[in-house]
């Protein structure tokens, strides 16, 4: 079977396959000081959660924009999954072209996401990613990365309002508001959050139209995706498991090679 580790700055997700099917899947938060003793305790416990066994393991794949992380997870899965992991880069997946002046620069995360997004669609796509930033990944249709944009993330942005605006306390976004005309603090900022990034990201995805042809399909995946897309109108699909699915398919191709 196979262990699929996407690593960001603020969550971590991991995802067990047995062969094209994602049969567990978990979303934690991103420790970065954590040792690799600690991570494998972690691991432990989630796949006896499942009833899961290490053992079974056959083949690890990570994506990891936190280069602290990088040297963690390998000693880990090359001490106690006895397993040398594929970490996904610029030139993992040759399949498609990165045409971003520098391909270094790209993300891992944004490449898996966008692999996974033109395998199921086969069409020019933008992926919106509601991660510690929001990022907006391009697809031609013949299946080459373009670039995107990034903005900052939802939480990391309402985050920064509760520490530099002293009255305003920390909200927690879990619902959308009931009115944009909110009647107290809490309900003006969520009004403010969510209305305003729904804003942005139909705002940008217009913009990248106008530059993008033929018409791209808009997705979206990331924590708040399915939130996020209520309120949107432009996103058409929510794809909660893209990043996994994205890193099953690139650790499919390279095993072939």
């Amino acid at each position: 079977m196979l262990l699929a580790i996407d690593i960001g700055n603020t969550n971590t997700v991991i995802g067990i396959y047995n062969g094209n099917r994602l049969i567990h899947h978990w979303r934690l938060r991103t420790e970065k000081d954590a040792t690799e003793d600690e991570f494998l305790l972690l691991i432990k416990n989630l796949f006896a959660s499942e009833g899961a066994k290490m053992e079974t393991i056959t083949g690890i794949i990570i994506s990891c924009v936190v280069p602290p992380m990088i040297n963690i997870a390998n000693s880990f899965c090359s001490r106690y999954l006895h397993h040398q992991p594929i970490f996904v880069d610029s030139e993992t997946f040759a399949d498609m072209p990165i045409l971003y002046d520098n391909p270094k620069e790209v993300g891992a995360d944004r490449i898996v996401n966008a692999v996974a997004a033109f395998h199921k669609y086969r069409t020019s796509l933008v992926v919106v990613d509601f991660g510690t930033a929001t990022t907006f990944d391009c697809i031609s249709e013949d299946g080459a990365y373009l670039g995107g944009a990034i903005s900052p993330g939802i939480l990391i942005s309402s985050e920064a309002l509760f520490q530099k605006a002293s009255k305003l306390p920390r909200v927690e976004i879990f619902a959308s508001p009931k009115r944009v005309i909110a009647k107290d603090t809490i309900s003006s900022m969520n009004a403010g959050i969510i209305y305003g990034y729904a804003g942005l990201v139909d705002g940008i995805v217009r913009r990248i139209k106008k530059e993008l042809t033929p018409a791209p399909k808009v997705i979206a995946t990331g924590g708040l995706a399915e939130l996020m897309e209520k309120e949107s109108e432009t996103i058409e699909a929510v794809e909660p498991h893209l990043t996994l699915e994205g890193l099953r398919i690139i650790y499919d191709k390279v095993r072939k090679k």
